[in-house]
C-alpha cells in the first residue's frame, strides 16, 4: 500500500513538474511583457502631455485602449501641479518693500479634476474645446498646464494575474497585493501648445 501511494505522489509531483512549473514561467514572461508595454504607453502619453500641454477626451481614450490590450484591468493616477510664485515683503501690508524674492509651491489637480473636466456631464462633442483639460476658458477653478508644471501618471493592475494565482497555487497562500504591474512616470511640461 505504501508503495502505491508513493508512486500516486511521485506521478502528482512529476506532472506538476513537467506541465505547472513551465506554465508558471510563461504566466511570468507574460506579465514582464506587460510590464513592457504598459511602462511603454504610459511614456508615450505622458511625453504627450508633456510636449502639447494639456490632454484631450481622444488622448485619454487611445491611452485606455492601449493599457487595455494587455487584457490587465487598471487604477490610473493623475496628478497636475502647477507652479506658482508668492513675492515676499519685509511688511506684507507695504508692496514697495519687496525682498527681491519669492516662494515657490504648486498647486494640485488630480485624477477626478482631470476626469471632470475631460468626460463632463453634458453633450458636449469629444473634439470641443471645452472637454480639453486644462480648460483655458475660466468656467471653472483650475489652472492651465504651463512650462515648469509637473504631469505624473501612475499605473497599476488591480486583477489578479495569471503569474499569481498560480503562485499562490503552488505556495498554497494568497498573495496581499494584487499588483504586478506598476508604472510611475512623469515630468515637467516643456510646451504650451494652445
Amino acid at each position: 500500500m505504501d508503495s502505491s501511494l508513493s508512486k500516486i505522489v511521485a506521478v502528482f509531483i512529476a506532472v506538476i513538474l513537467l506541465f505547472g512549473y513551465p506554465l508558471y514561467q510563461q504566466a511570468q514572461r507574460q506579465d514582464k511583457l506587460t510590464q513592457f508595454v504598459v511602462q511603454t504607453t504610459v511614456t508615450e502619453f505622458v511625453d504627450a502631455v508633456r510636449t502639447k500641454g494639456y490632454i484631450t477626451p481622444d488622448m485619454y481614450l487611445e491611452f485606455n485602449r492601449k493599457l487595455g490590450a494587455t487584457g490587465n484591468q487598471y487604477d490610473i493616477q493623475m496628478e497636475h501641479l502647477h507652479k506658482r510664485y508668492n513675492p515676499l515683503y519685509t511688511d506684507p501690508g507695504n508692496p514697495t518693500t519687496f525682498k527681491d524674492d519669492f516662494d515657490t509651491y504648486f498647486n494640485g489637480y488630480y485624477t477626478k479634476d482631470i476626469m471632470g473636466t475631460l468626460f463632463p456631464d453634458n453633450s458636449e462633442p469629444p473634439d470641443s474645446k471645452t472637454r480639453r483639460y486644462p480648460k483655458l476658458s475660466g468656467d471653472e477653478p483650475g489652472d492651465p498646464m504651463s512650462v515648469g508644471d509637473f504631469f505624473t501618471v501612475k499605473v497599476k493592475n488591480v486583477n489578479r494575474t495569471m503569474a499569481t494565482i498560480l503562485r499562490d497555487f503552488f505556495t498554497n497562500g494568497n498573495t496581499a497585493s494584487n499588483t504586478t504591474v506598476y508604472v510611475p512616470y512623469g515630468g515637467m511640461i516643456i510646451n504650451e501648445d494652445y
